[in-house]
């Protein structure tokens, strides 16, 4: 029996560079990486195994018909993370949103169905829920309520998995994941944000108030439920994957500062963001009840989340040039420039 071929869409960003070596590292599989490389896709987070002789990188966009199908039909099974996944850039360009997470999910679904493959594991969001009221905790039943352009495209994408599962049998599971924390994120998302500004004492543009709360999973408990569901999840079926790490962004805002010795008065709260939700929440009973539980509590998580930033400069440093510059004037210039100070905010 030959070994098995996974293809992974997204490969070369945050989660799926995590998911790519998770997988080397604890299965004798073989996978195919497909990305666009887009601004948040680096090679670079693949490195160390570029050399493996069952790692295979191909260059190229989850739409391209053309690409997609002769490489499924040389795999076994399908994780796709290839998305446009940050909240403000969605609210700039809403468009390449629905192209990516909506038309490019449903090229793979179609190319899916035509071949033989034994599972499609789609990497949806919390965020297609909506926000949190109160103690509200969202199970895999609950209605899909988005409020971002990001959050109303990963609804969409998978809304078509659910659809090509009840017309065409096709073997789907979804995976809906709590804000990824880890290395390899790029900074543009909160916690790689807050920490090398900190790190290069820059001040830390904080939305609001920062009483938005989000539960941060690290990226290797995320990867070890995504295996899990990989091999046992139900065809069909929706999972939760949530740590129980709650906290509000000003919290983490401090914490990461208390670890990088750096002063509070680096904050700066800025602007909100535009229908900015105000929390997220998840009930993650179905996938537990499958074994899994994450190994990181809040402080674990964050800890070597910035441990990581701290020790790996070279990683960001060239990140935060050209392009990124760019894109951060225009998301905080001006915001910076209006901004409270921590200690005026009373």
């Amino acid at each position: 029996m030959s070994k098995r071929t996974i293809l992974v869409t997204g490969g070369a960003g945050f989660i799926g560079s995590n998911f790519v070596r998770h997988v080397l590292s604890n299965h004798d599989y073989s996978v195919i990486n497909l990305d666009k490389l887009t601004y948040a896709g680096n090679l670079e987070n693949l490195a160390d195994v570029a050399e493996d002789a069952r790692y295979r990188f191909v260059h190229g966009d989850i739409c391209d018909a053309d690409l997609v199908g002769p490489l499924m039909r040389d795999v076994d099974a399908v994780v796709s993370f290839a998305a446009e996944s940050h909240v403000d850039r969605s609210i700039e360009d809403p468009g390449a949103f629905i192209q990516t997470d909506v038309y490019g999910t449903f090229v793979l679904l179609n190319a899916a169905r035509e071949s033989d493959i034994e599972r499609f594991l789609h990497i949806s969001t919390d965020e297609v829920y909506g926000q949190s009221l109160g103690d509200q905790r969202f199970t895999e039943d609950d209605p899909f309520r988005p409020r971002s352009p990001y959050a109303a495209s990963k609804a969409g994408g998978e809304l078509q998995v659910q659809a090509f599962r009840e017309t065409y049998g096709l073997p789907v599971v979804i995976a809906r994941p709590a804000n990824n924390i880890g290395p390899y994120q790029y900074p543009e998302k909160a916690v790689p944000l807050f920490t090398v500004n900190a790190l290069e004492d820059e001040p830390l543009p904080v939305y609001g108030r920062g009483l938005q709360v989000r539960d941060r999973l690290y990226v290797e408990d995320h990867c070890k439920a995504l295996d899990l569901l990989l091999h046992k999840g139900e065809l069909g079926e929706a999972y939760n994957i949530s740590a129980g790490n709650e906290r509000n962004n000003i919290d983490v805002a401090e914490t990461i500062l208390e670890m990088l010795e750096k002063p509070k008065s680096l904050i700066r709260f800025v602007e909100d963001r535009l229908g900015h939700d105000e929390r997220y929440g998840m009930d993650s009973q179905k996938i537990r009840a499958l074994g899994w539980a994450p190994d990181h509590d809040f402080d674990a998580a964050l800890e070597k989340t910035v441990t990581w930033y701290r020790d790996n400069r070279y990683w960001w440093e060239r990140i935060r040039s050209g392009a990124y510059r760019e894109y951060y004037e225009r998301m905080y210039g001006r915001r910076l420039a209006e901004s409270i100070p921590y200690e005026d905010a009373g």
